[in-house]
């Protein structure tokens, strides 16, 4: 998600930017719920598909890396249209919710500074204790949106081409070794 928010940032700016670091934001804001709250029903599903998770998340990153690799980027890409904002923020709150692995780290995360840091019981203190997991991730995503977003007038088109060529072998490799870590999958036998 750092590269694909890194890639929108140059190619179309700021914003879209924001708007990738946006899906995310509501990813971690949606475990960070789960963990705090203690939905341990929400928690033992996840542990129940997440063989079907790490497959559905493994061959989206593939087929957004390939996607990548193949899309000539236009320096002067405009801001991105409503119908593409949602599209933005939506494919990065996919592939965050279909990690498993930021699941389990909320949990833990929650787990041991949440019973340091709250009562049972305590609704306020644990809807703080979201929204500064949320604040903190769109602190991240908006200085990693808006540094990149500085150079973007450095890049003309054959540039960009090489950051789309680059960053898409990475998020299908990504994806790849997702899928090549699914329990039964083997690249070749015997």
């Amino acid at each position: 998600i750092n590269l694909m928010c890194m890639r929108n940032s140059l190619e179309r700016g700021l914003g879209a930017g924001l708007l990738t670091g946006a899906g995310a934001v509501l990813g971690d804001g949606t475990f960070a719920v789960i963990a705090a709250f203690g939905i341990t029903a929400v928690s033992a599903a996840i542990s129940a598909y997440i063989g079907w998770l790490q497959a559905v998340g493994g061959i989206a990153l593939v087929v957004i890396g390939i996607k990548t690799l193949l899309t000539t980027p236009d320096a002067g890409a405009r801001a991105p249209a409503a119908g593409e904002r949602v599209s933005l923020v939506g494919t990065t709150y996919f592939l965050t919710v279909t990690n498993p692995a930021t699941m389990f780290g909320f949990v833990a995360i929650f787990g041991s500074v949440g019973n340091l840091a709250l009562e049972p019981g305590d609704y306020a203190g644990t809807a703080v204790l979201v929204a500064a997991v949320m604040v903190g991730s769109l602190l991240w995503w908006l200085a990693l949106s808006w540094s990149v977003s500085l150079f973007r007038h450095k890049f003309d088109a054959r540039l960009l081409r090489l950051v789309n060529i680059g960053s898409g072998l990475i998020i299908a490799a990504f994806g790849a070794v997702v899928l090549a870590r699914l329990p039964g999958f083997t690249v070749w036998s015997g």
